[in-house]
């Protein structure tokens, strides 16, 4: 169902007319705008990001090993999904891969900032995109399946987002997350990124349950390259130059391959049941309490 932003009111309709209150999100862009005020800039990330991010995703290690990831879970613990929302979908990627694999699905995509939403768009033709702020989700039981992507990180009230999440889901829905982890791995790549934090396990876990989810599955990723990610985030914490958040997507050919192949390595072990403790980034695949 939808939720009306203004009254509260829940109502099914095609359309976003609230019938109570008559209040109706502002089109912007040909997207319906939940949080018009936000819509172009206002924090959280760099909207100058998206056009770099659209041209070096495709062909990153991380963001095809993530993808990757992302797949396997939801095949896994929510084989039978119908709806998929993913919220903060920024160019559509992830997205862009679920629809390959899950083309019956219906699928949307909810993103802040408008320059996103217009790669995301482009991207994935057959999903419904609209403008929100994941603070305020104007859904209630609507989706089999949410999805968070290196979301959260850039929210200060992460549990008011998660709370939202909950509401928005059908009883028995599956939350995935995908997060920074690791306070210890902070470097100027997570200030250049916007990020608020990075988490613990445990603090990621508490917010998660006390929003009333039950966690099925958590593990680290990103755990055979933690090394070298810790030499690279050594490195840019102590250069003064300024450098923007996709300097360390490219890489050469080479290299980009051999992270690939370490990260499906990675991948297998998870697969068949092993949990890493320590890595760059941690998975989380959580149940809402019926």
């Amino acid at each position: 169902m939808k939720v009306c932003l203004k009254c509260a009111h829940a109502f099914s309709s095609d359309g976003w007319g609230c019938p109570v209150c008559h209040y109706e999100p502002a089109r912007l862009n040909g997207f319906d705008a939940h949080a018009e005020e936000f819509a172009n800039g206002g924090g959280g990330f760099n909207p100058e990001y998206f056009e770099e991010l659209a041209s070096l995703e495709a062909a990153n290690f991380w963001f095809r090993a993530r993808n990757e990831l992302i797949l396997w879970a939801l095949k896994t613990y929510k084989p039978d999904a119908h709806s998929l929302l993913e919220v903060g979908c920024g160019t559509g990627f992830v997205l862009s891969g679920i629809a390959q694999k899950h083309p019956q699905m219906a699928l949307s995509g909810s993103e802040i900032f408008l320059t996103g939403l217009s790669h995301a768009a482009a991207r994935v033709p057959t999903a419904q995109f609209m403008q929100m702020d994941a603070r305020h989700v104007p859904f209630f039981c609507e989706f089999d399946v949410i999805g968070a992507f290196d979301v959260l990180e850039h929210i200060e009230e992460d549990e008011s987002v998660l709370t939202q999440l909950h509401k928005a889901l059908k009883p028995t829905g599956v939350l995935l997350l995908t997060v920074p982890q690791h306070p210890w791995l902070w470097s100027a790549n997570d200030d250049y990124a916007c990020h608020v934090r990075r988490y613990t396990a445990r603090e990621l876990h508490k917010k998660v349950t006390d929003a009333g989810f039950r966690i099925e599955r958590s593990t680290s990723f990103v755990s055979l390259l933690l090394p070298a990610m810790m030499l690279s985030r050594r490195a840019s914490g102590v250069k003064s130059i300024e450098r923007d958040v996709t300097a360390e997507l490219r890489l050469s050919r080479t290299l980009n391959n051999v992270f690939l192949s370490m990260m499906r390595i990675e991948q297998r072990l998870i697969r068949s049941g092993v949990n890493f403790t320590l890595g760059g980034s941690r998975l989380v695949v959580a149940r809402k309490n019926a």
